[in-house]
């Protein structure tokens, strides 16, 4: 057994009254349970989410002086620069911002760091390149500067206002913008507007909180008369908003479940050039799902920022022609494959002096690092380093005399915490509590691994080291019909936060021989029966297959082929049946 199954309790005399009320099945209203929603206003606007049921943006930390501030630079037609993030979502942000601001009126231009030569974040090197280019008295961040202590200090001594709209952590103190627009601040009552507290908007990303800044500068501009407020409409922006959301990787409920299900419409309808020229590059399908936007579209607008700059996905948002937008996005299409190249040479080496060492009773963190290693991929390559092993991992690469690393996590292990125990060792950290970053002399990267285990040996239990497998239900096979996965679509947007479904079945066994595929025999077809009802069964990178009884956990989709639709299970895990 690969996994740790959690099977989540059912609860008949909540699913009961639910599915009456709502007139869902069962089994769905077992799904919404699952996902912590208890009370029926909750559950209503879950299954209806609508635009109309965002909260104000103004109950967001500092927002109202961030909308006075700008306003004041567009009365006395000062010009300002938003200084972005390499990222998706610092780009889709830094992307709709011009767009609002242009389109108002404002005199604005954008700069996106390089990765190698400036690194991450509102760094020094970074805005003093800026201001070189783009010499304005008033500067927003985005995606960056919750912790840009020291540079916005340096910018006010130089007579430079900095807004910064960001969701990452915030630095104590926290730097002096004139205005700091962070749904963190609502966690920390000793600075910020409480009234942030009313409303929990802490799941949103930047591009999100871009679109709340818009939100905020249309609401207030219309009241004071703000030439073109009246007429501008937001709504086609929300291609930009999910894009960014989705590759983020935030929590898709509350305000982003909203703002995902409305901008995935735009997605599949969008007439933007840049998203229209992407989509034919990738191939993606007609109908776009979150799956194709994180796996197709957000890394190639990635790649460029993971290698240099992330300037060339970001005229490609901003192209007016399809003839524009084609060769920059063939362009970025051919820096993901170089990206992938990278990635997949690094991951290989990491992972074979991982497998020649590997003590998984005494190794709780993996801590490798190499001079010659890109960093700009090396945070997947953490991500892939970890879904072999399970175990918190970080992969440093080369950066001059010091080394830069990413880290990912897995549940009952901040990350961002241990790297402040470890504080002493380290030139600067930062992140969240599943992936964080960090900068690092190569000397002591071996007393580095040695105090990082150490945190986890004491914070890890034996159990936490095995991946959970989260089951919704225990179902019978007859239960996984295509009508029953209709309304299951009804959970849709699924992804960070509000997971895809995931069921059980009992006592199965094997209708017939299962069917090897793939070139290298890695995959397999299953056909499994509980002697009622059967279902075909695909095994991706499979390993022994099941025998006699089994238990079958399994995602279900729909699958179709040859102009036939039918129910398929995507195997998860299997484990012996109980005799």
């Amino acid at each position: 057994m690969k996994f740790r199954w959690t099977l989540l309790p059912p609860q008949p005399l909540l699913v009961e009254p639910l599915a009456v009320r709502f007139q869902i099945s069962p089994l769905l209203a077992q799904c919404l349970l699952n996902r912590g929603l208890l009370e029926p206003s909750a559950i209503e606007t879950f299954l209806a989410p609508r635009l109309k049921n965002l909260a104000d943006p103004f109950l967001l930390p500092n927002m109202d002086a961030a909308v006075e501030r700008l306003l004041r630079a567009h009365e006395l037609e000062e010009s300002l620069v938003i200084f972005g993030d390499y990222d998706v979502d610092g780009v889709t942000s830094t992307t709709l911002l011009l767009e609002v601001l242009r389109g108002l009126g404002w005199r604005v231009d954008a700069y996106l760091p390089h990765r190698m030569d400036e690194g991450y974040g509102l760094s020094r090197d970074g805005v003093e390149n800026c201001l070189a280019r783009y010499p304005v008295k008033l500067l927003l961040a985005v995606d960056c500067g919750s912790t840009a202590f020291e540079t916005i200090a340096w910018l006010r001594e130089r007579a430079v206002d900095v807004i910064v709209l960001d969701h990452h952590q915030v630095s104590n103190p926290p730097p002096a913008a004139v205005a700091l627009v962070n749904p963190q601040l609502a966690c920390a009552p000793e600075i910020g507007n409480r009234k942030s507290a009313i409303v929990n908007f802490q799941e949103l990303c930047s591009v999100g909180l871009a679109f709340k800044l818009a939100h905020a500068l249309l609401k207030r501009g219309r009241e004071s008369g703000l030439p073109g407020s009246a007429e501008f409409d937001l709504k086609p922006l929300l291609d930009l908003v999910a894009l960014g959301t989705i590759a983020d990787l935030v929590p898709l409920t509350g305000e982003n479940r909203i703002l995902v299900t409305a901008g995935m419409e735009r997605l599949n309808t969008t007439r933007r050039p840049g998203i229209v020229a992407l989509k034919e590059v990738a191939q993606s399908p007609e109908k776009l799902g979150t799956h194709d936007v994180g796996f197709q579209l957000a890394p190639r607008l990635n790649a460029s920022g993971r290698l240099e700059t992330a300037e060339e996905s970001l005229h490609l948002l901003l192209a007016e022609t399809l003839a524009a937008a084609q060769p920059l996005a063939q362009n970025l299409d051919a820096r993901n494959r170089e990206r992938q190249k990278i990635e997949r040479g690094i991951t290989d080496i990491v992972a074979g002096v991982v497998r020649s060492k590997f003590n998984p009773e005494t190794d709780f963190v993996i801590v490798e690092g190499n001079l010659l290693w890109h960093i700009g991929v090396v945070g997947i390559v953490a991500s892939r380093v970890l879904s072999e092993f399970y175990r918190p991992t970080i992969i440093l690469g080369g950066d001059a005399e010091l080394w830069r690393g990413s880290g990912r996590s897995i549940a009952g292990f901040d990350l961002a915490a241990a790297l402040r125990e470890c504080g002493d060792l380290l030139v600067k950290h930062g992140g969240h509590a599943m992936a964080a970053g960090l900068t690092i002399a190569p000397e002591r990267v071996d007393l580095f691994r040695q105090r990082l285990n150490e945190i986890a040996r004491r914070t890890l239990r034996p159990e936490d080291l095995q991946p959970p497998l989260r089951v919704d239900a225990e179902v019978a096979l007859g239960e996984i019909t295509l009508e029953s996965l209709a309304e299951l679509e009804q959970l849709k947007p699924m992804g960070q936060g509000n997971p895809a479904v995931q069921f059980c079945s009992r006592n199965l066994t094997q209708k017939k021989p299962p069917l090897r595929m793939g070139a290298n025999k890695q995959h397999a077809k299953l056909w499994v029966t509980d002697g009622v009802v059967t279902h075909e069964a695909v095994w991706w990178n499979a390993g022994a297959l099941p025998d006699g009884k089994f238990d079958l956990a399994f995602a279900p989709s729909v699958n179709e082929y040859n102009g036939r639709t039918t129910v398929q299970l995507k195997v998860l895990d299997w484990r012996a049946a109980d005799s």
